[in-house]
């Protein structure tokens, strides 16, 4: 399969991470190739090889922690005791932590933002999942919190999702962003007509600086200017899901 995107932040080598491109899988069709979403329409068996590629290619330690992903702000802990239900029949998860080796969050995505944590000393890491929704509902608050200890201790790793550039939202995103976070009027900037251009990875950045991160990295990588990397439901509509990953080794 192809490579992936490995983050640039100044973790420890234990920490392990990476944002997957859309090629070298087995998916056909608006979900070509490497579709690792299993809830949006590709063949089954298709996602299920394409997750077995991805987890043979990156040499990952078990399968990925695959959310039910509602634009909500709820985190499993993954260390925590199982539940007798399974993930996918519980109330919607949106952010995953762990602080052992072999366990694997994973955020699934096609424009909104995966954010990955790690703490400097690679003790801890944890992974959200930030569209506008989420940024909004304090998913980034709730994965911090669930992290404990030190925010200046952490360090973020903001990944591939819709720019400022492509992201076209309405005055009701804006103002539900406002109300959450007045301080982030200067990450809407006026589109066409009564619309505005919003910028996800500042709001990110803004939001975890309130929080105490210092150590803030990423935010670049552009999914609907890039249709030879990455899915974008803003630009195709129905199309796959590309995986960001998180582990410690």
């Amino acid at each position: 399969m192809s490579a992936w995107l490995v983050p640039d932040w100044p973790v420890p080598r234990a920490v392990r991470a990476l944002s997957t491109w859309r090629s070298g899988g087995s998916s056909s069709g608006v979900y070509a190739s490497l579709n690792l979403g299993s809830q949006v329409g590709d063949d089954d068996a298709a996602v299920a090889e394409n997750r077995r590629l991805l987890a043979l290619a990156a040499g990952l330690p078990a399968e990925p922690c695959w959310l039910r992903q509602v634009h909500g702000s709820e985190v499993v802990d993954l260390d925590a005791p199982p539940s007798a239900a399974p993930l996918a029949s519980q109330p919607g998860q949106d952010a995953a932590i762990t602080r052992k080796p072999g366990r694997v969050c994973a955020i699934l995505t096609a424009d909104c933002m995966p954010v990955l944590f790690a703490s400097a000393d690679g003790g801890l890491i944890g992974a959200a999942h930030a569209g506008w929704r989420g940024l909004a509902a304090g998913v980034l608050k709730a994965t911090v919190a669930a992290l404990k200890g030190d925010p200046g201790a952490l360090m973020a790793w903001i990944g591939p999702c819709i720019g400022p550039d492509a992201y076209e939202v309405g005055a009701e995103v804006r103002d539900a962003m406002l109300a959450a976070m007045p301080n982030a009027a200067g990450a809407f900037r006026d589109g066409a007509g009564s619309r505005f251009m919003a910028d996800l990875p500042l709001i990110a950045r803004l939001q975890l600086q309130a929080l105490g991160l210092e150590r803030i990295y990423g935010g670049t990588e552009c999914t609907y200017r890039d249709p030879g990397r990455y899915f974008s439901y803003r630009r195709d509509g129905q199309t796959g899901r590309q995986a960001t990953l998180i582990w410690l080794e």
